[in-house]
């Protein structure tokens, strides 16, 4: 199989132009889902990407993206991409490609195993997580596994090329009257603790046996990491980006340099950590370094892509999404430093609280202030007098990210990693907050 970088000469060498960029993307996924304590599907996908960017006159640009990797491919997704840049309007935002070369650093893991497991791997993953779970409790969820090439290149000398693989898996434990939810993931699928996660799900079914109701309003929590992992996600999201700061329409807007959350509260945007499957250049070819967000609650630095950061009057922190791009830069690799506490202790310290697992269908209420709304699910618990006593019903909570985090009293000290889709890759611990605004209960 060629390398990705060997197929872009073709693309880069069109005529016509000021400059070429192309961004390749190779990807073997595959995925094992249970149900009823049975695995019942196997799937596994092989694709493919090119986005090609062809710039004219200075500063006109066009787009054009192709699923297949084939030397004709390419070069007619280059040329269609000039064809669209002659006629598009010059575009006032643009400030021209990354000029080369760069240096990229080392990122992620490319782990033989995790790339080429097979299902009977995945499916004996599958049976030791179910392994945990007690009679009467059945379990739900995926094994996943995946390798994903990546490479840029341009006619201005940015070649740069990474390769790497992560592993994720859930599982949903399901009694008479209560669940419980554990997930995990890694750079590699021997780092995902298989029977560790059945056994957290089938605790929780246990605690949760015959849930009470609580009265909504605002309760002291403990957040497991896969709760936290959601307000990181989406401050990261609303607030974290160089175009919605410059516009104005960050709740970080004209802050830098003032405190936000409270000091116990840093977060860095780190591709290169070795927890994460981090990409060592962003969709630009621009080199991604650590860059802290916030530090001890004081938000210094936002994401920038080329565009943003001009306009910023700074440079490019290695923030570019594929283009085109409407979001403007965002953190796709953020973790949230973890403190000194165990998962215990969180709770002891709280008097009378809730604990909560994680939090479902979170939306958007109020991008300036951050305000989410969504709903607990899959092991939320009372806390009386420092100890887990009883499940509840779930909860609806429309609260302020930025205001729950300035409620932080302690942070744990193991982060956990999640993987999405949207939001990239995210390693957040627990926490206790002081406060936390819950709107209604919901139905039964």
């Amino acid at each position: 199989m060629p390398e990705l970088l060997d197929l872009a000469g073709p693309a880069l060498a069109i005529d016509g132009c000021d400059a070429v960029e192309v961004a390749l993307t190779r990807s073997d996924i595959a995925l094992t889902r249970f149900a009823d304590s049975r695995v019942h599907q196997n799937v596994a996908r092989a694709d493919g990407e090119a986005r090609v960017r062809v710039v004219v006159d200075g500063a006109r640009t066009g787009i054009a993206i192709t699923n297949s990797l084939l030397p004709d491919a390419l070069l007619r997704a280059a040329r269609q991409a000039r064809d669209i840049a002659r006629i598009s309007p010059r575009d006032p935002l643009f400030v021209g490609l990354t000029p080369g070369p760069q240096a990229y650093l080392a990122a992620g893991s490319d782990d033989a195993e995790t790339a080429r497991c097979p299902a009977e791997v995945r499916a004996q993953a599958v049976a030791e997580i179910l392994s945990t779970l007690p009679d009467g409790v059945l379990g739900a969820g995926f094994v996943e596994t995946g390798r994903i090439e990546q490479a840029i290149a341009s006619s201005l000398g940015v070649a740069g090329e990474h390769a790497g693989t992560y592993a994720s898996a859930s599982i949903l434990a399901s009694g008479e009257d209560s669940t419980g939810y554990a997930d995990g993931s890694s750079t590699a699928l021997a780092g995902v603790d298989l029977t560790g996660l059945g056994a957290r799900a089938a605790g929780k079914v246990e605690l949760g046996r015959h849930p009470r109701d609580v009265e909504p309003g605002n309760w002291a929590v403990v957040l497991e990491p896969g709760a936290t992992q959601v307000l990181v996600q989406f401050l990261a999201y609303l607030a974290l980006g160089g175009k919605d700061f410059n516009d104005g329409r960050s709740a970080l807007s004209g802050r830098l340099g003032e405190r936000v959350c409270d000091e116990r509260v840093s977060i860095v945007d780190d591709p290169l950590s070795p927890m994460l499957p981090g990409v060592p250049f962003d969709a630009e070819g621009t080199p991604k370094r650590p860059l802290t967000l916030i530090d001890r609650g004081v938000a210094v630095a936002v994401a920038h892509d080329r565009s943003s950061a001009a306009i910023a009057g700074t440079t490019s922190t290695g923030h570019a999404l594929p283009p085109p791009n409407p979001y403007g830069p965002i953190p796709s690799h953020v973790v949230l430093q973890g403190g000194e506490a165990s998962l215990d202790d969180l709770v002891a310290g709280c008097e009378r609280g809730l604990y909560v697992t994680r939090f479902h269908y979170t939306n958007v209420v109020h991008p300036l202030r951050t305000t989410l709304t969504g709903m607990t699910r899959d092991g939320t618990f009372l806390i009386e007098d420092g100890q887990i006593s009883a499940g509840v019903h779930n909860l609806r909570f429309t609260q302020s990210d930025l205001d729950a985090l300035g409620a932080v009293e302690d942070v744990g000290r193991e982060v956990q990693v999640s993987t999405e889709a949207f939001f990239g890759a995210t390693a957040a611990p627990a926490l206790r907050l002081s406060r936390f605004a819950f709107t209604s209960a919901t139905a039964h």
